[in-house]
């Protein structure tokens, strides 16, 4: 059997996934074929009902989840791991309203963060994530800040950048639970038998690869070559960890508060007021 199975070139990514997409552990006659995208592609290859299993940003999550449930193995969620604003120069967060802010993708979870914490503020252009701090940097106004996620939280400062706020620790001041920044999904057509090995094999490949760490896979290296081997280790360091491996209780319960802030239309711009009860949104064995 081949399913298609998209995720980011992105070390936390391309770390959770090696074993499973290399052989390197026992698939059960399941081959996968591989997209590899940035995840705000993802996201919208995901609200096209594109890809069998696939990553994406839980800012779009609520709204292809009649289409997809949520894998308790694989999610990036955590404390101290949200998205990032950031300026030339310091900016008071009353002042933000007046700027023009890039963002890292309209579905992405950075955006429903920073609509969370600006409500009022709507000029914002939309790149892709790597192309934010350039912006930033390049611009002939200092009235121009962005949100940065990924690799970008460890070279902003060598850049020049200033941290305006951070909007993962909002989201924790907030609501009291880890921020829920991406997870594997797959379609809800799928055999539940199937879900059950495919959730499986996840785990089992994150676990092979934290046996196998702090040493690098070639996959890891091959598809992260213009970054400095120890920014990627901190990358996986940041992204993948316990909730990586079972979203457990925790994971749930921050997901939960997700689906009910999508379900107050004044929340933020993209509320979605058909998100379904969390109990059958996310797998269950």
């Amino acid at each position: 059997m081949n399913l298609t199975l998209g995720f980011s070139p992105c070390p936390n990514d391309t770390f959770i996934f090696d074993a499973l997409v290399n052989n390197k552990i026992d698939t059960h006659g399941i081959s996968f074929n591989v997209v590899l995208e940035d995840v705000e592609t993802l996201n919208r290859l995901a609200l096209n009902n594109a890809l069998d299993i696939t990553k994406l940003s839980y800012g779009v999550w609520p709204l292809v989840i009649n289409d997809y449930i949520i894998l308790n193995s694989g999610s990036a969620l955590g404390t101290g791991v949200g998205p990032l604003l950031v300026a030339r120069e310091n900016i008071s967060l009353d002042e933000i309203e007046e700027h023009i802010i890039a963002i890292p993708g309209e579905h992405t979870t950075a955006h429903m963060l920073f609509t969370m914490a600006f409500p009022n503020a709507t000029n914002k252009i939309f790149l892709r994530y790597n192309e934010i701090e350039s912006f930033v940097l390049q611009s002939f106004s200092n009235n121009t800040a962005g949100v940065i996620i990924h690799e970008s939280r460890f070279t902003y400062e060598q850049k020049g950048l200033k941290k305006i706020i951070d909007l993962g620790k909002f989201w924790e001041d907030e609501t009291g639970y880890p921020i829920p920044l991406g997870g594997i999904v797959a379609k809800r057509t799928t055999d539940i038998l199937l879900l059950n090995k495919i959730d499986m094999l996840i785990k089992q490949s994150i676990q092979y690869a934290f046996n196998n760490y702090p040493e690098l896979a070639d996959y890891v290296k091959l598809n992260s070559q213009e970054m400095e081997e120890d920014v990627m280790r901190k990358h996986i360091n940041l992204y993948v960890n316990d909730y990586s491996i079972d979203l457990g209780i925790g994971g749930k319960k921050a997901l939960e508060k997700l689906l009910s802030i999508y379900q107050k239309p004044n929340t933020n711009s993209i509320a979605h007021n058909n998100a379904h009860f969390l109990e059958n949104a996310v797998k269950e064995y």
